[in-house]
């Protein structure tokens, strides 16, 4: 019987959509106001791997993320999602392609990338009050980076999409304090040490049974 473990803290993301990049900008202010300072900030991307928000939301759909400095309890993912589901309708136009902006939050760990969803399906969990969770990406410790699912969405596929959360991995792990494995030192002090030494350092289990 294993023993009962409570979660890490996890780093908080939040992905948004719009065809008004100026909303990026009143929203990301309303999330740092609610969550705290944030230590990354991507470009605006063009969203057009898929027409999924075409009725909603009108053509010219832009992408934006934002991460959060403070670690999570990841538990509080549920009233996270709430409250951007709270905030999406505050933009809410009537008629139409009524919906001016969608905001996904998110988590990553060490292992995994995480989504919060209102929508039930075959690869996603209840997490409470409504909500539900999908672990879109996973961490590949042969491949030292983020990797898909079958059903990762198209855009979370991307190479600079798996970048930015390598990036965010390496923040996370500074925040918990991991140390470098030896052969990491030995490199580093060779003048030899990688990114890739960092990412390794202390990973979790992500062989199939990451967070078991």
């Amino acid at each position: 019987m294993g023993d009962i473990r409570h979660p890490l803290p996890v780093k908080l993301f939040f992905g948004m959509l719009s065809p008004e990049p100026a909303l990026f900008d009143t929203c990301l202010d309303i999330l740092r106001n609610q969550y705290g300072p944030l230590d990354y900030v991507s470009e605006v991307w063009p969203w057009d791997k898929t027409d999924y928000y075409r009725t909603e939301m009108g053509t010219g759909i832009l992408r934006k993320f934002i991460f959060c400095e403070q670690v999570i309890d990841p538990a509080l993912l549920p009233q996270i999602k709430l409250f951007t589901n709270d905030l999406e309708k505050k933009f809410t136009l009537p008629g139409p392609a009524r919906r001016r902006i969608n905001i996904d939050p998110g988590y990553v760990t060490e292992a995994k990338v995480v989504l919060a969803t209102t929508k039930d399906f075959s690869h996603r969990i209840y997490i409470g009050s409504d909500i539900y969770a999908e672990v879109t990406l996973r961490y590949s410790m042969r491949e030292r980076r983020f990797t898909s699912m079958d059903y990762t969405y198209p855009d979370y596929r991307s190479e600079a999409y798996a970048t930015m959360f390598n990036n965010a991995r390496e923040q996370l792990r500074a925040a918990l304090h991991r140390p470098m494995s030896g052969g990491a030192r030995r490199r580093r002090a060779r003048g030899r040490y990688t990114v890739a030494d960092e990412a390794g350092a202390g990973d979790e289990d992500t062989s199939g049974a990451a967070d078991s």
